[in-house]
């Protein structure tokens, strides 16, 4: 049997690092099955079956106020787990029809969140995170992460053997239109004769579902001209639509205008990292663009994309002073803080608090983390949801209760009021070890 600390791929991190452990919650051993492959697609699960012997789920988890978006449901309830899925939520389902009982007393239940972006090329990638996905993802109540663009077309099939197939957390990738992906983040567009939207899409189709879309980088040194930057743009728009695909589009100190990118954007393509603070959604006095709101009235997705360096505390304010939500909450989680070169940058759980020091509800930051990133994407099967049939991705949070401390990329520092902690998670129904991050 693998340690805990080898199955999440720490290397030397000691035992005594995982303090909060599902056998410490109550569950007698890890359950169910492997997680699913990402062809695979749940089927509907049947509900008990009255008059038989034996117990009638693996997994229950109990008394937990169930927050499940999907369902609109926010309410002390128990979920019972069968065979990977979803069997049941409901009011005390009988703990003797369970092989094994989590308590969730005083904790919230949630779908497992998805993380629409991240950084999870470890050791290839300069941005990705040490730890890999399942240390920065899983362990945090994460079950779902997208890389964003970590892998052009000619690293794809690296990225599948070394992150996808080896990885606790179900992965996914956008496809970069620079064939490098971010091996560098500087002169990814720079020749655009590595630029090339035929391969990339034939790349994209021949991994799917694998790859769930396609991924451009504006900015950042990314090209060298104007010119060259929004070439960049319109091919990798062109490898979306040969290979049927929704369109990333990463902007950040970007020679074009905001104007000129939302434009040639669609119905279901993403902008994201919305919270910057230069050349962003927002005119130079503060108010949203009407191309922005443009773009949403036709389904373009407006993304927050934190990471250590796109997010910052005033643009925030102005966006959502203005009513103007982000559709999805990503963390795009880095390998190092703005400006704690010793650190990682947020995890998903500690971007959802800062939203709650900024004003969004509890049940919002469990919506823009779960079921609405599980709408954007192709994933081959249903996500972010808590419905009987369902795969059983679940996370479990205590909601601490103090003064917190949270940055943005500029280093300015606010004190949120509550942060959220993962308790445990449940991955494809199989109870996970986690990291207990109570400072």
């Amino acid at each position: 049997m693998k340690k805990p600390e080898d199955a999440f791929g720490l290397g030397n991190v000691s035992r005594r690092d995982f303090g909060l452990s599902i056998a410490g919650l109550g569950i007698a051993s890890a359950l169910g099955k492997t997680s699913p492959s990402l062809a695979q697609s749940p089927g509907e699960e049947k509900g008990p079956q009255k008059g038989s012997s034996g117990p009638e789920c693996d997994l229950l988890i109990k008394g937990g106020t169930v927050i499940d978006p999907s369902q609109n449901l926010h309410a002390k309830l128990d979920v019972a787990v069968k065979e990977g899925k979803i069997l049941e939520v409901s009011r005390d389902f009988p703990e003797d029809r369970a092989v094994n009982v989590l308590s969730a007393k005083d904790k919230i239940v949630t779908p497992g969140l998805v993380d629409l972006l991240a950084h999870l090329f470890e050791g290839v990638s300069v941005s990705a995170p040490y730890g890999g996905a399942d240390f920065n993802c899983l362990a945090k109540g994460t079950t779902t992460a997208v890389d964003e663009g970590s892998a052009g077309y000619s690293m794809i099939a690296g990225f599948r053997k070394y992150i996808i197939n080896t990885s606790s957390t179900r992965v996914y990738s956008l496809l970069n239109i620079g064939v490098t992906g971010t091996i560098v983040n500087d002169g990814s567009m720079a020749n655009l004769g590595f630029v090339n939207p035929q391969l990339t899409a034939k790349a994209a189709i021949e991994n799917k579902p694998a790859v769930v879309g396609i991924f451009v980088r504006l900015g950042e040194g990314a090209a060298v001209t104007k010119e060259v930057e929004f070439e960049g743009l319109k091919r990798a728009l062109e490898a979306a639509k040969i290979a049927g695909l929704p369109l990333v589009v990463h902007f950040f100190e970007q020679f074009t205008p905001m104007p000129s990118i939302l434009k040639v954007m669609r119905k279901g393509d993403v902008l994201t990292h919305m919270c910057n603070r230069d050349r962003g959604i927002l005119d130079a006095n503060g108010k949203i663009l009407p191309e922005v709101r443009e773009a949403r009235q036709r389904g373009v997705l407006f993304d927050s994309g934190h990471s250590a360096v796109h997010f910052n505390f005033e643009t925030a304010d102005k966006i959502l002073q203005q009513d103007f939500l982000p559709d999805t909450i990503s963390s795009c989680i880095v390998s190092r803080h703005a400006f704690k070169p010793n650190e990682g940058s947020p995890d998903l759980p500690t971007i959802l608090s800062q939203f709650l020091l900024l004003g969004l509800s509890l049940d919002k930051v469990i919506e823009l983390s779960t079921v609405r990133p599980a709408g954007v994407f192709d994933y081959g099967l249903e996500l972010g949801t808590l419905r009987p049939g369902r795969v059983a991705d679940i996370s479990i949070f205590e909601v601490g209760n103090g003064d917190f401390s949270f940055s943005d990329y500029l280093g300015q520092k606010r004190t949120g009021r509550q942060k959220l902690f993962p308790a445990a998670v449940i991955h494809s129904g199989r109870a996970q070890e986690i990291m207990d991050l109570h400072p």
